[in-house]
C-alpha cells in the first residue's frame, strides 16, 4: 500500500477489521502514518559500525549512505518521518541515539562530532534519495527513459554522497 497511500479503510481491510475498530485505537490518519513509519524504521537494521580492525570511518559512511539510500527507495513516503525531528517518535530517536553512540565509540569521536557528522550526511542522503526516486514511474515517461534517468540520478547521488562524506570528514578534522 505504501505510506503515502495509507487509508484507514485500507489498513483495516489488510488487518481484517472494520475501519471503525481501527479508529478506536488510532485517533487520526496522521497518527496512523506515524505508527507505520515508526514500525518501518524499527524493522530496519541500521548498518552497525564494524568491530576493531574493521572499515575506516570513511568506508563505513560510504556503506551507511548506500544502505540509507536503499531503505528510503524501498519505502516511499517515509522521508519526512526520518528528516523532521518533530515527526520522529521517541523509539525512533532512541534507535538513532544508540547508533550515534556506537559510531562514536568505534571511531573515537565525541557525541557532538558524531551527531553532527551523521545528521549532516543522513539528512542529505534521505532528501536526495527521496527526490531521485519519488519521480520514478511518473506518467508520460517511457520505462526505458525512466530507467535511464534513474540510473543517471542514482550514480550522481552516490558520487554526491561520497563528496559530502569526504568534505564532512575534512571539516571534522579542522
Amino acid at each position: 500500500m505504501g505510506l503515502p497511500n495509507i487509508t484507514f479503510v485500507g489498513v483495516a481491510s489488510a488487518l481484517g477489521v472494520s475501519h471503525m475498530a481501527l479508529y478506536k485505537h488510532v485517533a487520526s490518519l496522521e497518527a496512523l502514518k506515524h505508527l507505520v513509519a515508526e514500525e518501518i524504521f524499527h524493522r530496519w537494521q541500521l548498518p552497525s559500525p564494524p568491530g576493531p580492525g574493521g572499515k575506516e570511518l570513511q568506508q563505513y559512511l560510504f556503506h551507511f549512505t548506500d544502505e540509507v539510500s536503499i531503505f528510503v527507495k524501498n519505502h516511499p513516503g517515509l522521508a519526512p518521518y526520518l528528516i523532521r525531528r518533530s515527526a520522529a517518535t521517541a523509539p525512533m530517536l532512541a534507535k538513532i541515539d544508540a547508533h550515534h553512540n556506537a559510531v562514536a565509540a568505534t571511531y573515537g569521536l565525541s557525541k557532538t562530532q558524531t551527531r553532527w557528522l551523521l545528521a549532516t550526511i543522513t539528512f542529505h542522503c534521505i532528501a536526495v534519495t527521496d527526490a531521485v526516486y519519488s519521480v520514478a514511474g511518473q506518467p508520460g515517461i517511457s520505462d526505458t527513459d525512466s530507467q535511464i534517468d534513474e540510473a543517471e540520478m542514482a550514480a550522481e547521488l552516490t558520487e554526491g554522497m561520497r563528496a559530502l562524506i569526504v568534505g564532512a570528514l575534512a571539516l571534522l578534522k579542522t
